[in-house]
């Protein structure tokens, strides 16, 4: 099958020859804006692949703490039925995982210190089902949970905090006090720091506590779990598997998935995400109508080759088919190229920002400044076939007005001077 002349001539002008220095000048113009286009989708791809490897990041170290779901009674009341709820939950396909828990709010004292904290009291024996932090801790620290005994794991940095190390003592002050003839006392407990954990999450390491679900039902006062939660086979589905759990449990509880427990995060990240978005697709844009002048100036340069092929009788159409393939050309291999380095930069990301610092001897995230030290990334489909979609469409945007230019080229007029 012969090929088009429309796609012969358009990739000989893409080519440019350099048989003079205006031809040269016209391949170098060209050149540039494919690099252009190419360092703009590689850009955009390592910008957002970086942006998704932090989210996911976060989000990880976030989940490692809290549940996909949470079922719990209103207003931090025991559940009327435990097993059942847990029992109706499981019948969900995607439950993976369920466990009770305690939550309460407390102080912390130690000596003069003393820590606003968020009490979860767990079952040992089922924890591990809903949250990989204790996964670590089940033959080490959780071991140590024993009814009656009163322990307590604390997050790191508030241990660091306090002052406090496995085997010291600590105070918990439970906000609803005992009523006495001298008024309302708080209820003060002695507990002992059986062990401490360090989620990578500051807000989890820096207020969680997490005790024996018995202990906490006795210092709180309490007739059985607050709450029950759940781990899911696909963290995605969480907002539509909260929604399902709604309709088909038996009592009227209320039910937060992981989502809205930090919602205003995760709107920032994506509010952030969408702008970068915008602002580096502006590059790719004005790489791409660089091809505006490019062309221009090659239309200029070919007029009397455009005067010949339309007396050998080529249409308009035709005239604008070669010009529109000569840009569609360069917008191609600028973005495959910009695909192929954002790619590989996005992939190796873990080996390549280690050997930059290594070069100019500095770390760009800093352990004890960033709450992760090393430069994650998440190429995504999602994100990366729409970079080379809208790339593809600028260029052949940019297209159009010098090659309707070029079709409308008199023959007579610019044959008259050669």
């Amino acid at each position: 099958m012969p090929i088009p002349f429309e796609l012969t001539l358009g990739w000989r002008y893409t080519r440019a020859g350099r048989a003079t220095r205006r031809n040269g000048f016209i391949s170098f113009i060209s050149g540039v804006s494919m690099l252009g286009i190419a360092l703009g989708v590689a850009a955009l791809i390592i910008v957002l692949s970086v942006m998704n490897g932090f989210q996911k990041e976060v989000r990880d170290r976030m989940l490692g703490v809290v549940s996909h779901i949470e079922i719990f009674a209103p207003d931090g009341a025991a559940l009327p039925d435990v097993a059942r709820t847990m029992r109706e939950a499981r019948t969900n396909p995607q439950v993976i995982g369920a466990a009770p828990f305690i939550a309460a709010q407390a102080l912390l004292a130690r000596g003069e210190d003393m820590k606003g904290a968020m009490v979860r009291g767990i079952d040992p024996a089922h924890e591990a089902e809903v949250t990989d932090l204790v996964v670590g801790m089940k033959d080490t620290a959780l071991a140590r949970l024993v009814p009656g005994e009163f322990g307590v794991v604390l997050g790191g940095e508030l241990a660091r905090s306090l002052g406090v190390q496995q085997g010291d003592k600590v105070t918990l002050v439970a906000p609803s006090g005992q009523v006495t003839p001298a008024g309302v006392v708080p209820r003060l407990k002695q507990m002992t720091v059986v062990g401490t954990f360090d989620s990578g999450h500051y807000e989890y390491d820096s207020t969680l506590v997490l005790m024996h679900m018995l202990d906490a039902e006795r210092i709180f006062r309490l007739e059985g779990p607050t709450g029950v939660r759940l781990r899911l086979k696909d963290l995605h589905q969480a907002p539509e598997v909260a929604a399902e759990l709604a309709r088909t449990l038996t009592d009227n509880l209320l039910i937060r998935d992981w989502t809205r427990q930090n919602r205003t995060w995760f709107a920032a990240v994506q509010v952030e995400k969408r702008m970068m978005f915008i602002i580096l697709t502006l590059i790719v844009a004005v790489a791409a109508f660089n091809l505006v002048s490019t062309l221009v100036m090659t239309v200029t340069d070919k007029r009397a080759d455009i005067a010949i092929l339309r007396t050998l009788g080529a249409s308009p159409a035709s005239i604008m088919g070669i010009f529109v393939v000569q840009g569609a050309m360069v917008g191609v291999i600028g973005t495959l190229a910009g695909l192929g380095l954002g790619l590989l930069v996005a992939f190796n990301i873990d080996v390549i920002v280690p050997a930059i610092e290594h070069l100019l001897h500095t770390t760009f995230l800093p352990r004890d400044v960033y709450l992760i030290s090393r430069m994650p990334s998440d190429p995504q489909q999602g994100d990366i076939v729409p970079i080379a979609v809208i790339s593809l469409v600028l260029a052949f945007a940019a297209t159009l007005y010098p090659s309707w230019r070029a079709s409308r080229v008199n023959p007579a007029e610019a044959l008259r001077y050669e």
